[in-house]
């Protein structure tokens, strides 16, 4: 074929969707053989198949060649994806620069070109980065009206997404999901071009990941999904998508299929030279691992997630948990719920620190938590926020001595984890309520969910979960030759209890209770309460 017929066959397949065909031929023509159209269509399939450093190249010649004709609106159309492309590499200088030129062909435009609301939706992007929430807003309002006035699909989608993902982070979280909805709804209907298709999508998902809404996250990311194997050769946003089905395969159990997923997501993003992105894939990874009781290959995943500028925490914490380090754990909570004050990102935060706060034995620090995470989930109003709020609740509870108070916590519990089908949290819901029952006194009842837990720990594969289970059940003498009595005392002292509270509960004088005090410091070789309840969190006898 000569030049006008590769040409013309080049923009039917770009239009048709199959975007390695149309760049095949566009690849073996003369950049002065393309028209600045064919440059920038040339520039978005490359985007889309993952070629980076092509699309870049492309781009920059349709801008010059817009330019030469006069067109300021394509050269602006350039400027805007090129800001866009480095900006999510991490390259903010060229993103500057690019952003910039955009907003000096603002000047050749009129004052209502619709080019004015993709300018708006950069200075967007560079408010996000300085921290600056209340300007990000403002540029997110004035894109959608830019978007509405002149009908535009893809500056309305992206302007609704990010108006409802900062109404999110604003506390606002009924107008978010509702702007999110909105957003998704033009892109249901097929109305945006495939590269806003795609933005959208990855942006109301992890919007909705980060309140851990699973329901609109599975709808949407199998949506996505679908819309991903119908595009041939597609890169770009496939490391997304893999990464949100994995993080829903997780959730429900499906852990070497969740594994799959973030190990092809880590591929995606390698391909399409998005190495900043892989920090989450390595740090969803490495939470998988840990629950496995992989712990070398779960430190080494959060080491990678680090390396590429993504914080592993609180996952790195749950690990020097793990591995006894209890010091390391405690040290990093209490840092990170002195830092952050973020209701989304405490959704992420606060359930792990419970967890590490109640295992340290740092009861009152826990319960502040657990109210600010309470407090949190009520706001936040979703399914697997609430069921946190409620386990945290049981499991301080118990710490405390309380167990018949736990018992309600662990219900509500069990309740909403069953709805989210997440058989690892009911597993742990169900081990902390066995430890309850027995506290109790009702051991069948105990053993029952003790052995539910089992099962579900083994079928999953979460080794250290299914051995805690197995000591659980395992009939066998106190530690340190300690008599029940003497474990009963251990507990309430390990709670915080003074012996005078202590005899009150457990009916006896004090002088017993200093009796059995004293024994227990001779036996455990330790000469205080406080190292004495160390022991008692290290041996599981609270």
């Amino acid at each position: 074929m000569g030049v006008i017929d590769d040409l013309v066959q080049a923009r039917t397949d770009y239009e048709r969707g199959d975007w390695t065909a149309a760049l095949d031929l566009w690849s073996d023509l003369q950049p002065d053989q393309m028209s600045a159209d064919d440059l920038r269509d040339a520039a978005l399939a490359a985007y889309l198949l993952g070629r980076r450093e092509a699309s870049v190249d492309f781009h920059q010649r349709a801008f010059s060649l817009y330019q030469q004709a006069g067109s300021g609106a394509g050269a602006l159309s350039c400027c805007f994806h090129l800001a866009m492309i480095f900006g999510s590499g991490g390259e903010h200088a060229l993103e500057s620069g690019w952003t910039t030129r955009a907003e000096r062909l603002l000047d050749d435009l009129d004052d209502n070109a619709v080019e004015h609301g993709y300018v708006a939706l950069l200075h967007l992007y560079r408010h996000l980065g300085t921290g600056n929430l209340p300007a990000a807003t403002e540029a997110a309002l004035a894109v959608v009206v830019v978007g509405r006035r002149h009908r535009d699909p893809d500056l309305l989608a992206l302007g609704l997404s990010c108006q409802g993902r900062l109404a999110i982070y604003s506390g606002h979280l009924a107008d978010g999901l509702a702007l999110l909805d909105e957003a998704m709804a033009g892109a249901a209907a097929h109305e945006l071009t495939p590269v806003i298709f795609g933005h959208v999508y990855c942006a109301a998902i992890e919007g909705c990941q980060e309140i851990a809404d699973f329901g609109r996250v599975a709808e949407w990311t199998s949506a996505l999904h679908r819309w991903c194997l119908a595009q041939p050769g597609l890169v770009a946003f496939t490391g997304q998508c893999s990464v949100h089905r994995g993080q829903l395969m997780r959730v429900h159990g499906a852990w070497p299929e969740a594994l799959d997923e973030f190990a092809s997501a880590i591929e995606r993003y390698r391909l399409a030279d998005a190495v900043a992105a892989m920090g989450l894939a390595e740090c969803e990874r490495g939470d998988v691992l840990r629950q496995r009781g992989e712990y070398d290959a779960a430190e080494a995943a959060y080491q990678r997630s680090s390396e590429h500028g993504y914080d592993p925490q609180p996952g790195l914490a749950l690990l020097w948990l793990a591995r006894g380090a209890n010091d390391a754990a405690l040290a990093a909570v209490r840092r990170l719920v002195a830092e952050v004050v973020d209701p989304v990102a405490q959704c992420r935060l606060l359930p792990s620190a419970v967890d590490v706060l109640v295992s340290a034995g740092a009861l009152e620090e826990a319960r502040a938590v657990a109210a600010r995470l309470d407090e949190v989930a009520a706001h936040v109003g979703t399914e697997a926020l609430q069921a946190c709020a409620a386990f945290a609740s049981g499991t301080l509870e118990l710490a405390v001595g309380d167990a018949a108070g736990a018992l309600p916590y662990l219900r509500k519990a069990r309740q909403l984890w069953t709805h989210a089908q997440s058989p690892y949290e009911i597993a742990r819901v169900r081990l902390v309520t066995g430890r309850a029952l027995s506290a109790v006194g009702d051991a069948e009842s105990a053993r029952q969910e003790l052995e539910i837990a089992r099962a579900t720990f083994r079928e999953l594969g979460a080794t250290p979960a299914a051995a805690e289970v197995e000591r659980l059940l395992r009939p066998a003498a106190h530690p340190a030759g300690l008599t029940d009595r003497e474990v009963e005392v251990l507990s309430l002292v390990a709670s915080g209890r003074s012996n005078t509270q202590i005899a009150a509960v457990l009916v006896l004088s004090e002088k017993t209770v200093a009796r059995h005090l004293s024994n227990i410091f001779v036996k455990l070789e330790v000469g205080s309460r406080t190292a004495a309840a160390a022991y008692a969190f290290e041996h599981h006898l609270v």
